[in-house]
């Protein structure tokens, strides 16, 4: 098993097209690591280039001590998942899983061994003598991760491997892999746009944008304290709500003011240093829907942070329900004019009714408006 280092990588093109640019990271043995990030920021080259798929242009790999910029891919000693499970549809399950052994000469009994206990773990000991086309999106998933499996290599790579897959199975699948990479104990190195996926299975998660690690840091961290307004945006569903505004101080009280609208912020917020050059100037706050409430209780505790709004739209998700909410003054929020809350499923509001709802004021995050960076959680 191994871990790996990236060392100033950089992926160009031709035509001065910079896909990857000065990635820096030392992944650790045994982890599950998944770069997470919109279409286009460059996680699926970086896994490419860690597999051998792609030219490194600058900057140097290392899977375990080994430096392996040169090396072929079939000498990696890893294996890699694909997206469209590129299973050969003239073979058997066993087959398909077999392949790779049999090209590198191993014996007949150890492959029959291997395929058979990777097909144990995956539970498609039945399947083996079924050809692909026969097989259901989440059995031929299993089996391109039995194929991998049976190589025993140090590194797993795996590139979008549920994005073929039912809503319903996915969510099913995301427990399988993190149970498959408990059992195997070898690093995963997972590449997806669904930040839910990266939330459930993550030991840390890479966030990147336009070929930059934005963060990277455990999936808790990343939700309570994102570095800038891409990262908190792109973690947590639905998203965190962003609105212009400006800090305000009175005497040793700070507020923060939408319009006509303002927010009392607690100590820890009026006492941080960072805020003092920002008093009287335009910041953006971040609220997370599950922070605004609407329930008596959170109106009383939070008495000196609530927000008179109107009901535009309700979403009701079953155990909960989505508000988008509008209130006057409100110059720019992340939905347009509207905000979201997520609130309990026993919420009374309906489309067009104007009511008041209490804000968390102490998991307020306020942005810097020209740099996007996070001053304080």
């Amino acid at each position: 098993m191994a871990g790996l280092s990236l060392r100033h990588i950089y992926k160009k093109y031709p035509g001065g097209v910079v896909a990857v640019s000065d990635f820096n990271l030392e992944i650790k043995d045994k982890e599950f690591l998944i770069f997470v990030g919109p279409s286009g920021c460059g996680k699926s080259t970086t896994l490419r280039m860690i597999a051998g798929l792609e030219e490194i242009s600058e900057g140097e790999l290392y899977i375990g001590d080994r430096y392996v910029n040169d090396i072929a891919p079939k000498d990696r000693d890893i294996a890699m998942v694909f997206q469209n499970y590129a299973l050969y549809p003239h073979m058997t399950v066993f087959d398909n899983m077999a392949f790779g052994l049999k090209l590198r000469k191993v014996p007949k009994e150890e492959i029959k061994r291997r395929v058979e206990e990777a097909a144990r773990i995956l539970d498609i000991a039945h399947l083996l003598e079924r050809r692909p086309k026969a097989l259901s999106g989440g059995q031929k998933q299993r089996v391109a991760l039995g194929r991998a499996i049976v190589r025993n290599p140090k590194v797993f790579l795996l590139d979008e491997p549920l994005s073929n897959l039912d809503a319903k199975l996915r969510a099913s699948m995301r427990t399988e892999l993190t149970k498959l990479h408990k059992k195997v104990e070898t690093t995963f190195i997972y590449v997806t746009h669904d930040q839910v996926e990266a939330m459930t299975m993550a030991s840390r998660i890479v966030v990147m944008r336009d070929g930059l690690i934005q963060q990277v840091d455990t999936p808790q961290n990343l939700y309570d304290s994102p570095c800038n307004l891409f990262v908190a945006g792109f973690i947590g569903t639905p998203q965190m709500n962003f609105i212009h505004g400006k800090l305000i101080k009175r005497d040793t009280d700070l507020y923060a003011m939408f319009g006509t609208t303002e927010i009392k912020l607690p100590a820890d917020k009026a006492n941080n240093p960072a805020l003092k050059e920002y008093i009287d100037q335009e910041v953006i706050f971040g609220i997370r829907p599950e922070c605004i409430h609407d329930e008596p209780m959170y109106l009383s505790t939070f008495a000196d942070a609530t927000l008179k709004v109107n009901v535009d739209v309700t979403e009701l998700m079953g155990a909960e329900i989505y508000l988008y909410l509008g209130f006057e003054g409100m110059e720019d929020a992340t939905n347009g004019k509207n905000i979201i809350a997520r609130v309990s499923s026993r919420s009374q509001a309906h489309s067009g009714d104007d009511i008041v709802v209490a804000v968390d004021a102490s998991r307020i995050h306020i942005f810097d408006k020209d740099t996007e960076k996070c001053i304080c959680h």
